[in-house]
């Protein structure tokens, strides 16, 4: 309710506000219409927008709120076409201004849903003027519609630019515990032991204390743990102390391991011994205790004492000392993370504060994450989307986040969902698809969004979620590489079948690629792509990425299709076309049809040599019963042409996943070497 009066303040020039027609007839209408002009405007009559037009066409400034009504939720809601579409047809300039802070006082309509205080800081963030460019080829209602995209693309780039980025994760974390409350549940696990802000900062403390003991100042230090409380204090109290957590994959075996820790020059690496025997990771641990020295957890938890105690919970209330002690800026590196090593040898991606915070900035100027959320997240810390979407962003958003170790206990997830009242999931398509088999229709009852990523979503899973539980999946599209995600659907643009439009702050080209008839490789640029690349080739030095565009774009290797809306589509890897008689074949593809056939079972194309054809593709798939003749008949009912229905189809009865739920490709065709 502020909005106006600050506006009225700090305005440079006289303005007239154009406001709901209720709202200027209530008293506090008539009361600013004693102090500024007023421009009542009946969103029900579609003869007021011609009005304001006339009233624009006029000259002068005229404020206009296109979200209609006063936030309820914090973030940027509904934007309406009405405004757009005034300014386009005015040819009007347009001016943004966000303002900050406001909705923490009183005054606002989140009582109840953040923190409240008498004087927050509040900012006024005025962009550059800039037009709404319609182009000619829409008319009538699309054209209405356009100009609505491009208002609601322009306040959610604002709310993006306008955000701080140059923060640490540190600084983030302690500016969260402020707006929320130091007493703000955040995290939880199985233990079922809740933590607030304070006694996360405070467990972290003491950790990152002990083991900044046993390590150099700004050493990057393995992690090797699963997603509970103690994984999460581990990661924060390295943070604090100003060492870099590397997150290591616990699936990838004995010399996948090995293999990070050398790229990495990694020389220790936090685990649990409790947690190796809970996985069965013994002889891989073996292996690596004689490459690294291994720090375990519970050898750190007996040193700690009383006094040790008592000394970080004083330390943890100074935001101050916290950030002396953390000595870092936003481009430092904040965390190393390694690339699935689903089509090769995994590499080290070298993420910064900056490149992170970014995007969850991204993500937040698009979705409107709440404090009274809660989300549930089952992903592994070791890949960028549990990480930074299941870790970092809930827990500096004030969403209470509960961690469970594994994804792939179908029946168990679903039952923690509903005994905690989950809003938010995050999954793949495959854990999704075995969440969906075992669940009662009620277990997701309470679930405002589910977010998916990491690889394609089947229509099937699609259509199970939205027909069983009433729920929409939110199809997200990333690399670990830009931190994770470069696109995404969300509530106020969603297109069933692609990845959803580029997240605000990004560049992008797309190069064409020889042989193909649809679909062109992506490459992107912007403040969440990574700072390099660390290589096996060359250990511990930064390669930063490079593409022919320049230095900091990165090339994705993906070909796609973006439509004139901005969605994108993914045709598939450009690693993964084969080459059959000289047409391009997508694999993807191939997948996809065999989806549709046995929308239940996992697949795997693959391209092997063939003397005549060049390549040939053959479908590894756990399908009992899978045969040719059934993908011909569905490729002829989709209309796809012979050459991409698999030249044979073989039957394994367990596909190779990654940790991520992935398929691991370089697996699988090994195991169809093997069977050949």
């Amino acid at each position: 309710m502020l909005d106006a009066v600050l506006f009225y303040a700090y305005l440079p020039v006289p303005a007239t506000f154009a406001i709901n027609t209720y709202i200027a007839q209530s008293l506090v209408g008539r009361l600013s219409a004693k102090f500024v002009s007023l421009f009542p405007l009946d969103p029900t009559n579609p003869l007021s927008i011609r009005s304001l037009i006339r009233r624009v066409e006029q000259g002068g400034c005229v404020v206009i709120f296109p979200e209609g009504r006063i936030t309820v939720t914090g973030s940027l809601m509904k934007v309406y076409q009405g405004p757009g579409l005034v300014a386009e047809r005015a040819r009007a300039t347009v001016l943004p201004i966000r303002i900050d802070g406001a909705q923490y006082t009183p005054f606002s309509r989140l009582r109840g849903r953040v923190r409240l205080s008498w004087f927050p800081k509040i900012t006024l963030n005025v962009q550059p003027p800039r037009c709404l460019n319609v182009s000619n080829e829409y008319r009538g209602r699309a054209r209405r519609e356009q100009a609505g995209r491009l208002l609601a693309d322009l306040m959610s780039d604002m709310m993006f630019e306008t955000a701080n980025k140059e923060q640490t994760l540190v600084e983030r974390l302690l500016e969260a515990r402020r707006i929320h409350g130091g007493s703000h549940i955040v995290v939880e696990d199985v233990t079922r032991t809740p933590l607030s802000y304070n006694a996360l900062i405070t467990r972290s403390v003491v950790l990152g204390h002990k083991l900044a003991q046993r390590c150099e100042a700004k050493e990057t230090v393995g992690v090797l743990l699963p997603s509970t409380l103690a994984t999460v204090a581990t990661f924060w109290g390295l943070q604090l102390y100003g060492r870099v957590p590397a997150m290591l994959n616990y699936t990838v075996g004995e010399q996948g391991m090995i293999s990070a820790c050398e790229t990495a020059v990694l020389r220790r690496v936090i685990t649990s011994r409790r947690f190796i025997q809970q996985a069965k990771l013994e002889d891989v641990v073996a292996a690596l205790a004689d490459k690294v020295e291994l720090i375990y957890l519970e050898d750190v938890s007996e040193s700690i004492g009383w006094s040790d105690k008592l000394i970080a919970l004083v330390q943890s209330h100074f935001d101050s000392l916290l950030l002396r002690l953390a000595q870092r800026d936003a481009n430092h590196r904040a965390v190393v993370l390694f690339t699935s090593g689903s089509e090769g040898t995994p590499k080290g991606v070298v993420l910064s504060h900056r490149n992170l915070l970014a995007n969850i900035q991204q993500l937040v100027s698009r979705i409107d994450f709440s404090a009274q959320d809660i989300a549930l997240n089952s992903l592994p810390l070791f890949h960028s989307f549990g990480m930074t979407a299941g870790m970092v962003l809930p827990i500096t958003s004030g969403v209470r986040v509960f961690f469970y170790p594994s994804p792939l206990h179908y029946r168990v997830v679903p039952e923690i969902a509903y005994d905690i009242n989950a809003t938010i999931l995050f999954g793949t398509n495959t854990f999704l698809a075995g969440y969906a088999r075992f669940a009662d229709p009620y277990d997701f009852y309470s679930l405002r969004y589910v977010f998916a990523g990491a690889e394609k979503l089947q229509e099937e899973v699609r259509r199970t979620w939205q027909d069983k539980f009433g729920v929409r999946i939110f199809e997200g599209y990333g690399a670990t590489e830009t931190s994770p995600v470069i696109a995404g659907n969300t509530p106020l643009a969603n297109c069933s079948g692609s990845v959803g439009r580029m997240m605000p702050g990004m560049e992008y080209r797309l190069i064409t690629v020889p042989g193909l008839d649809e679909g062109q490789r992506l490459q992107v640029r912007g403040p969440n792509v990574m700072l390099g690349y660390l290589l096996s080739d060359n250990p511990g030095e930064l390669v930063p990425p490079v593409s022919e565009l320049g230095e900091g774009w990165y090339d994705t290797g993906d070909i796609v299709t973006i439509d004139k809306d901005g969605f994108i589509r993914i045709c598939g890897r450009a690693k993964r076309f084969a080459k059959v008689a000289g047409e391009m074949v997508s694999l993807t593809s191939v997948e996809v049809l065999a989806s549709k056939v046995w929308p239940t079972a996992l697949h795997a194309a693959i391209a092997i040599p063939d003397p005549r054809k060049g390549e040939q593709v053959v479908l590894l798939t756990n399908a009992e019963g899978a045969g040719r003749a059934a993908l011909s008949a569905q490729a002829k009912t989709d209309g796809v042409a012979e050459i991409s229905v698999p030249r044979q189809v073989m039957y394994a009865a367990n596909i190779p996943v990654l940790g991520t739920g992935k398929i691991d490709y370089v697996a699988a065709t090994k195991l169809l070497e093997s069977q050949a």
